[in-house]
């Protein structure tokens, strides 16, 4: 995977993960009514003895899309969430795509794009 990188010149995923996480393969996809997948391979993987291990969790977040991501955030955090990391520009000084992660109220992952899925992730679109 390429990083990515913040206006900091820092790396986001440094960011989602922590330090030291290491590296991992990504896979975007996109439907017809602009829904957005993302694949992720981590190369220290555990392959279960039982593969339905149902009381571990196997997404780890979802996203959604709103310009106002500060506004977002603001209620997140209101309704007792957290934000996870500072806002993040994904292409600085070239594109105005913005991202964050945050942690809703019942603990789970949440990232927020200001942007469409398809319009972060594909070329020329800027």
């Amino acid at each position: 995977m390429s990083k990515q990188k913040g206006a900091d010149d820092s790396d986001i995923s440094t960011d989602v993960f922590g330090p030291g996480w290491g590296s991992f393969r990504i896979a975007h996809m996109s439907t017809g009514d602009k829904i957005g997948i993302e694949l992720f391979e981590f190369p220290n993987n555990e392959k279960p003895e039982n593969n339905f291990e149902f009381w571990k969790t196997g997404i780890f977040h979802y996203c959604v899309q709103d310009p106002d991501i500060e506004g977002l955030v603001e209620k997140i955090v209101a309704h007792g969430g957290k934000q996870r990391m500072p806002i993040r520009e994904y292409y600085p000084g070239d594109k105005p795509y913005r991202m964050v992660y945050c942690e809703d109220p019942f603990g789970n992952l949440v990232e927020i794009y200001s942007h469409s899925y398809e319009l972060t992730y594909s070329e020329g679109a800027y």
